[in-house]
């Protein structure tokens, strides 16, 4: 049997919700200025990175906001990273 390739939307999305689960477990304490460092890095994705990046960036950025419990960032992060996500064929 052929090996299948590996899908990189599928290895995109596998590294955030790992990466999620790892916030969920471990990032107790996580705040609104580590959100800003995710800001930050969203920003740098958005003038260096592909639409893959941004997307997965924008989804952090969203994460953090939820764990922070910001709710009004939160939601502004889920729109930014719906539109980000559809940009880059990602349905979410």
């Amino acid at each position: 049997m052929a090996e299948q390739e590996n899908n990189p939307v599928q290895a995109v999305i596998s590294v955030v919700v790992a990466v999620g689960l790892l916030w969920y477990f471990f990032g107790g304490g996580l705040n609104n200025s580590v959100a800003k460092d995710f800001e930050k890095q969203y920003e740098m994705s958005v003038r260096s990175g592909s639409a893959i990046d941004v997307c997965v960036h924008a989804g952090l950025v969203s994460a953090a906001y939820l764990q922070a419990h910001d709710e009004s960032n939160y939601q502004h992060w889920k729109q930014t990273e719906s539109a980000d996500c559809a940009r880059a064929g990602v349905l979410k």
